[in-house]
């Protein structure tokens, strides 16, 4: 690759649910390293971090993050069964009250977002408009959060079509692209259950009444698929079904789309002890994130020519 002048720097954040924390990671080892980049883009969870990163409200954003304990995932749950389990508008409410929401346009960082249309599975780039919009759209995980209304389209998650938006940043005008695949390394791998079980195996004590809460939503679902016989195992809980189906979605597409729109540079961070609810997580992904690009900082120095 030969460029001339100052290379513009793309920063790929991929979708994987409550594992996008480690992002935080990332984008703090670059920091450190003298890295910053010129264009953030991302997908679902990668949509939400980059937008925090590109409002310059990632020092808020990771203090809150944080602090997140299973309780306050919990308190963001407006259950429902239209559209999604989760409607998401108490999340983003928290946001519009917490951060700073302003036009894409007006942000420090050139910023992208990446949604699908439901009806067609068109991948649409959200480029103007509420930064808070573009996230909730984003993040719209089918099964979980409810699509979003924009423009006469129903939206759902991006990451249906193009978890690692690299085609984005290059067509934001990126010259290097720095892409981070949360899902590299988790198919092969035995899945946590979304429970305070996960948090004991990344050293962290969830709310016991919180716990027991989600402990028993996972066992109800579980109860509603019958076993094939009575000395068969049991049948894992439609929740864990449903992470390890998204995992697979997404691990495939994804090493589908970067075989013909490769980054310059992928970090993988391993996040198989953290599941698709995991937010309370936060510190244990966050470090993951950190040790996964300092591993990857010799060849990015050499990819900037700093070697």
């Amino acid at each position: 690759m030969i460029l001339h002048g100052t290379p513009r720097i793309g920063l790929i954040l991929g979708s994987g649910s409550a594992r996008g924390w480690s992002h935080i990671g990332v984008i703090r080892t670059l920091e450190n390293a003298g890295i910053k980049p010129d264009i953030v883009c991302g997908t679902s969870i990668g949509a939400l971090v980059g937008a925090a990163y590109a409002a310059g409200e990632l020092d808020r954003f990771e203090a809150w993050v944080k602090s997140l304990r299973m309780k306050d995932i919990l308190s963001f749950m407006d259950l429902q069964l239209a559209g999604g389990m989760l409607k998401g508008e108490r999340l983003m409410e928290f946001f519009r009250k917490h951060f700073v929401d302003c036009p894409i346009e007006q942000l420090p960082l050139s910023y992208g977002a990446v949604a699908t249309a439901l009806h067609n599975g068109a991948e649409i780039w959200l480029r103007s408009g509420s930064v808070t919009d573009a996230v909730r759209a984003s993040i719209a995980l089918p099964g979980l959060f409810s699509p979003v209304w924009r423009d006469d389209t129903v939206l759902v998650d991006g990451g249906l079509v193009n978890p690692v938006p690299v085609s984005l940043g290059r067509a934001m005008g990126a010259d290097i692209l720095i892409a981070v695949d949360l899902n590299a390394k988790l198919l092969g791998r035995r899945q946590p259950h979304d429970t305070a079980a996960s948090a004991s195996t990344a050293g962290t004590t969830a709310s016991g009444s919180a716990s027991t809460w989600l402990q028993s939503l996972q066992q109800n679902l579980g109860s509603w698929m019958p076993e094939s016989g009575p000395q068969s195992p049991r049948l894992p809980s439609m929740l864990d079904v449903l992470a390890s189906s998204i995992n697979i979605m997404q691990v495939r597409i994804t090493r589908s789309r970067m075989a013909g729109e490769p980054a310059d540079l992928l970090i993988t961070p391993n996040l198989s002890n953290i599941g698709l609810m995991d937010f309370h997580l936060g510190q244990a992904a966050i470090q993951e994130g950190m040790r996964a690009t300092e591993v990857m900082l010799p060849q990015l120095d050499e990819l900037l020519g700093r070697g």
